[in-house]
C-alpha cells in the first residue's frame, strides 16, 4: 500500500478581504506562527453611483417613497463589478489594518482588480512569500511579525481613518491569538491621542477609491510615522520595513516601483496630522448600569453625542422596521435592540436599522440606538451604543429594560445608563435558539462564545488558542 507523503508547509498566502474572513485567516495563520504569511487583497471595485444618491434612495425606500425595483437598481449601480464594495466598512478596514501591521506588499490594499498594477502586486506577493520562507536568508515568520506594536499600529490606523466598528471585536480576538491582551480601554485611550485624518464614506462623501487617489494608506502611514503615532520598527513582510508602506506603487513599463506620495490630493478626504478633521479618533467607551459599549463619534455630529429619551425595546431589527412604518417611533426615542449578542444569535450586523433611524433624526427627533449587536460599516450619523456587554442573553442589563425607561447615552463623559432600578426586575426570558438554514450547526459555537470585548470567540472561550 502506498503511503501519502507528509507535506511540510513552508509559507502561506492569505486571500481574503471581507468582514470576518481576514480576522479568521489571521487567527488561523497564527496557529502556525512559524510560517511566513503574506496577505494578498483583491482591491475595491471601481466607484459606482455617488454615495449621497445611494443613501437618498435607501432613505426613500424606508419611507415607501420608492419601490423595491428602484432600490435594487440603485444597489446594483453601487455594487456592480468584481472587487470589494467601495464604502469604508469592514472589508476595506481589514485591508487598512493589514497595511498597518505590515502584512501586505506595501500599499496594495486599494488597487482595483483587473488592472496591470493589481496583477503586478499579486505577483510580488507570491514572490515575496517565497523569499521570506525558512529556506531563504530573510526568514520572517508571522509569529515574529505580529507583536504588541503591530496590534497598536492596527488600532491607530483604525482610529486615524474612522474604520469599521467591527474591529472593536475583531482586533481583541486577533490580538489574543498572538498572545496579546487588547481591550476597549486600550482602544478608547488610543482614541484620545490619535487624530482623525481621513473621512471616507459613510463618514465622508468620497469612497475608498477617492481615498486612495488622494494619497491613501501611503499618506496616512507617512503622517502617522512622522508624528510618532505609529511604531516604525515593526517586522514587516516587506524587504525595507514599515517605512516602505508610506510609498505608493506604480508601473514603469512592466516593472513595479514605489514612489513618494506627497501631500494630500484632496483635503476633503485626507488631511495631515497637524490639521485633522477631529482631534481624536472617535471611538469612545461608554460605561454604566447598562454595561460597556462602543460609540463611534467620528461619524456623528457632536451635537448628538448626548441623548436622553424614553426607550422602546425590540428583540430583532424587523420589529423596528414595522414600528417605524406604523409611525410608532415618531418621537424622541432610544431604540433598544437586544438578544443580538455573540451567544444569542451570533451577532448579525444590524444594517437595516440605519435608514429608518436616520429618517427619524432628519425629521428633527432625538434618536439613538442601544444594542448588544453590531453595526459595522453601517455605523453612521445616528448615535449608537453598540456591542453592549454583558449581552442580554442570560440576564444582562438590557434584558431588564422596559418600554418607557429613560436611557442616557453620553459620549462626552462616557456613560450609558438608565434611571430605572434594574436590580428589582426579572430579566426578559431568553429567546428560543434560531433554527433553519444550518443555524443548528453552530449552536455549540454560540454557546461557547465569550463577550464582545474579548472578541466574541468560541475558540478562546473553550480554552483554545
Amino acid at each position: 500500500m502506498m503511503k501519502t507523503p507528509l507535506i511540510a508547509l513552508a509559507a502561506g498566502l492569505m486571500l481574503g478581504v471581507c468582514d470576518k474572513i481576514v480576522p479568521g485567516l489571521f487567527m488561523g495563520a497564527l496557529a502556525f506562527g512559524h510560517m511566513p504569511v503574506v496577505f494578498a487583497p483583491a482591491g475595491p471595485m471601481p466607484s459606482g453611483i455617488p454615495n449621497a444618491e445611494k443613501a437618498r434612495v435607501r432613505a426613500e425606500y424606508a419611507q415607501n417613497k420608492v419601490d423595491r425595483q428602484t432600490l435594487l437598481e440603485s444597489e446594483i449601480g453601487s455594487y456592480h463589478s468584481p472587487g470589494t464594495c467601495t464604502f469604508y466598512g469592514t472589508a476595506n478596514s481589514n485591508q487598512m489594518m493589514m497595511e498597518m501591521m505590515g502584512l501586505h506588499v506595501p500599499n496594495s490594499a486599494f488597487i482595483n482588480p483587473g488592472t496591470k498594477l493589481r496583477q503586478a502586486l499579486d505577483r510580488a506577493a507570491v514572490h515575496r512569500v517565497a523569499e521570506i520562507g525558512p529556506a531563504g536568508n530573510d526568514y520572517r515568520p508571522l509569529g515574529r511579525c505580529v507583536d504588541e506594536k503591530a496590534v497598536v499600529n492596527a488600532a491607530v490606523g483604525l482610529l486615524a481613518t474612522g474604520g469599521s466598528t467591527n474591529h472593536a471585536i475583531h482586533l481583541p480576538a486577533m490580538a489574543r491569538a498572538a498572545g496579546v491582551i487588547f481591550d476597549w480601554n486600550d482602544l478608547s485611550d488610543l482614541s484620545g491621542v490619535v487624530p482623525l485624518i481621513a473621512q471616507v464614506y459613510p463618514n465622508g462623501a468620497g469612497d475608498v477609491n477617492h481615498f486612495h487617489n488622494a494619497g491613501g494608506m501611503g499618506f496616512v502611514i507617512g503622517e502617522l510615522l512622522e508624528a510618532g503615532l505609529a511604531h516604525g520598527d515593526i517586522l514587516t513582510v516587506a524587504r525595507g520595513g514599515f517605512s516602505d508602506y508610506a510609498k505608493e506603487p506604480g508601473l514603469e513599463g512592466d516593472e513595479l516601483v514605489w514612489r513618494e506620495v506627497g501631500p494630500s490630493g484632496d483635503d476633503t478626504m485626507l488631511r495631515p496630522v497637524a490639521n485633522p478633521f477631529k482631534e481624536d479618533g472617535g471611538m469612545r467607551l461608554l460605561e454604566g448600569n447598562l454595561g460597556r459599549a462602543c460609540f463611534k463619534t467620528s461619524a456623528v455630529d457632536e451635537s448628538r453625542w448626548q441623548i436622553e429619551a424614553p426607550c422602546r425595546v425590540f428583540e430583532d431589527q424587523a420589529a423596528v422596521a414595522e414600528a417605524f412604518k406604523a409611525g410608532e417611533l415618531d418621537r424622541d426615542v432610544v431604540v433598544v435592540v437586544r438578544f443580538q449578542g455573540p451567544r444569542a444569535n451570533g451577532m448579525p450586523e444590524l444594517h437595516k436599522l440605519t435608514p429608518p433611524l436616520g429618517v427619524l433624526q432628519d425629521r428633527g427627533f432625538k434618536v439613538a440606538l442601544v444594542t448588544d449587536g453590531r453595526m459595522s460599516g453601517a455605523s453612521g450619523k445616528v448615535p449608537a451604543a453598540i456591542h453592549c456587554t454583558p449581552e442580554a442573553l442570560g440576564g444582562g442589563p438590557l434584558s431588564r429594560l422596559r418600554d418607557g425607561d429613560m436611557v442616557r447615552l453620553c459620549a462626552v463623559n462616557g456613560t450609558l445608563s438608565t434611571d430605572a432600578d434594574l436590580s428589582v426586575r426579572d430579566p426578559a426570558p431568553d429567546p428560543a435558539p434560531e433554527s433553519g438554514t444550518g443555524r443548528e450547526l453552530f449552536g455549540m459555537l454560540r454557546h461557547l462564545a465569550d463577550g464582545a470585548e474579548q472578541g466574541a470567540s468560541a475558540m478562546l472561550a473553550s480554552g483554545g488558542m
